[in-house]
C-alpha cells in the first residue's frame, strides 16, 4: 500500500533513522518486529527493543538477523514499563532519539473481567504517558505510540483506552513531538482471528468465525511501514492511516476463512453449531472438506464495521498516496481526563473490582463510547 510514499521519501527516511538510537517497546510482537525491522535496514545506531515476551524477544532477533546484515547495536530486554528494571535501564542508557511503544493489550475479550480491564488501562494509557514523559525528559526527536480504529467511535472498552490515550497525550505535545497510527486489522497477527484459523488447521481443528462482522486487514510489513512514516514524517499530533483504496476493502471473516481453506486444498463446510462443527471434524477433513461454523455475532464489544476517523475530525487525504492522516484536536477538556484520574484512583483504592463500574467511568471520560452490554464474550466461543 505505501511503496510509492516510501519510494519517493526513502532517502528523508534513511538520513532520518542513519546513526540514531531507537528504543522500540512492545517490539517483539508482529508489528513490533515489523518496525523494527524498517529501522534496522536504514542503518541506526542502536535498536533497543523491550517486550514481556521472552520467546518473542528471541524469535524477533532471529527474524531481524536472518532477514539481513547490519552494524546496528541490537539488544533486547525481557522487562515490563512500570518495572524498577526499565527504570533503571532508561537512568543507565544513553539517551535514545526515538522512542517508539507499540505495546498494548488489543483484545476485545480483554474487558470481560475487571483484573484483566485494568491492566489494559494501565498498559494502553498510563504507561503511554510515562513512556511519553521519559522521550520529553531525554528530549528526543519524537514519540510514537500506536493507536488503533478501534479509537474512532469506540463499541469497546480497549477501543475507549486507545481513545482516552490520544488525549492524554496531548499533554505531553506540549513539551515533545507525538505522533500515532490508527490502523486496520492486520493479518495473521499474533492472536488475531486469521493467526487462528492457522492454528486450528494445523492442530486439525474445527474453524468458527463470525459471519456479519467485517474489517479491514493489512499486512504485518504494511503496519511496520506505517508506523515508521508516522514516526519520522508525521507532525506534531498527527495520527496516520492507511487510505481506503482497491486493495483495501472491508472482509468478513467467513469469507477470509473460506479463502484460506481453499489456498489450503479445502472446501469450507458450514455446520450448524459448534458442537457438530467438533464432532464431525475426522470425517470431514477425510473427504477434504473442513468443519466451520459461522455465527451472527453476539459478544459484548463487538463493532460491525471500522472506521478510521469520524466527522467531527480533521483529516487530511492529499499529503501521501497511501496515508491519511487524522489531525488531534486541542479543543478538549482536560478536567475530564483529570476527573477519570480520580475517579479511577477511588475505584482501585475502594477494591470492590466491580467491572460494570469501571465501565462507567470509561463512559463518562469518553462520552462517544457506546458499550452494549450483551452477557456473552469470546472466551465463550469455539
Amino acid at each position: 500500500m505505501f511503496k510509492n510514499d516510501l519510494f519517493v521519501r526513502e532517502a528523508e527516511l534513511n538520513r532520518s533513522v542513519r546513526g540514531k538510537r531507537f528504543l522500540v517497546v512492545g517490539g517483539a510482537g508482529t508489528i513490533g518486529s515489523a518496525v523494527a525491522n524498517e529501522i534496522i535496514k536504514r542503518g541506526p545506531e542502536v535498536v533497543h527493543i523491550v517486550d514481556i515476551s521472552e520467546n518473542n524477544l528471541v524469535e524477533t532477533v532471529r527474524y531481524l538477523r536472518s532477514s539481513g546484515s547490519f552494524d546496528s547495536e541490537l539488544l533486547t530486554f525481557a522487562i515490563d514499563v512500570g518495572g524498577k528494571e526499565f527504570e533503571a535501564l532508561i537512568e543507565h542508557a544513553p539517551s535514545y532519539d526515538y522512542i517508539l511503544n507499540l505495546s498494548a493489550l488489543k483484545h476485545v475479550r480483554s474487558e470481560k473481567d475487571p483484573y484483566t480491564l485494568n491492566r489494559l488501562l494501565d498498559v494502553n494509557i498510563f504507561n503511554a504517558a510515562r513512556l511519553a514523559k521519559i522521550a520529553s525528559e531525554q528530549q528526543a526527536t519524537k514519540y510514537f505510540c500506536v493507536s488503533t480504529d478501534k479509537a474512532a467511535n469506540p463499541a469497546n472498552a480497549m477501543g475507549a483506552s486507545k481513545r482516552l490515550m490520544e488525549l492524554f497525550l496531548l499533554r505531553e505535545s506540549e513539551r515533545i513531538d507525538i505522533s500515532f497510527a490508527r490502523f486496520a486489522n492486520v493479518a495473521y497477527s499474533d492472536g488475531s482471528l486469521p493467526h487462528g484459523f492457522t492454528k486450528r488447521f494445523d492442530n486439525g481443528q474445527p474453524i468458527s468465525a463470525p459471519k456479519d462482522i467485517r474489517r479491514y486487514f493489512i499486512s504485518s510489513e504494511e503496519a511496520g511501514q506505517l508506523c515508521l512514516l508516522s514516526t519520522l514524517l508525521g507532525e506534531n499530533l498527527d495520527i496516520f492511516f492507511p487510505k481506503l483504496t482497491e486493495t483495501l476493502h472491508e472482509a468478513t471473516f467467513k469469507d477470509m476463512a473460506i479463502d484460506f481453506l481453499e489456498g489450503k486444498g479445502f472446501e469450507a463446510f458450514e455446520c450448524a453449531s459448534e458442537e457438530e462443527a467438533r464432532k464431525r471434524c475426522t470425517e470431514l477433513i477425510a473427504q477434504k472438506k473442513w468443519p466451520c461454523y459461522f455465527f451472527e455475532s453476539d459478544t459484548s464489544g463487538e463493532k460491525a464495521f471500522e472506521e478510521f476517523y469520524t466527522p467531527n475530525e480533521e483529516v487530511v487525504l492529499n499529503k501521501f498516496e497511501g496515508v491519511g492522516i487524522v489531525r488531534l484536536s486541542r479543543n478538549i477538556d482536560l478536567e475530564r481526563l483529570d476527573a477519570f484520574e480520580a475517579s479511577l484512583s477511588d475505584w482501585r483504592e475502594s477494591g470492590s473490582w466491580d467491572r460494570d463500574a469501571l465501565i462507567e467511568i470509561l463512559k463518562k471520560a469518553v462520552p462517544e463510547f457506546e458499550h452494549v452490554e450483551k452477557g456473552k464474550n469470546l472466551d465463550q466461543r469455539m
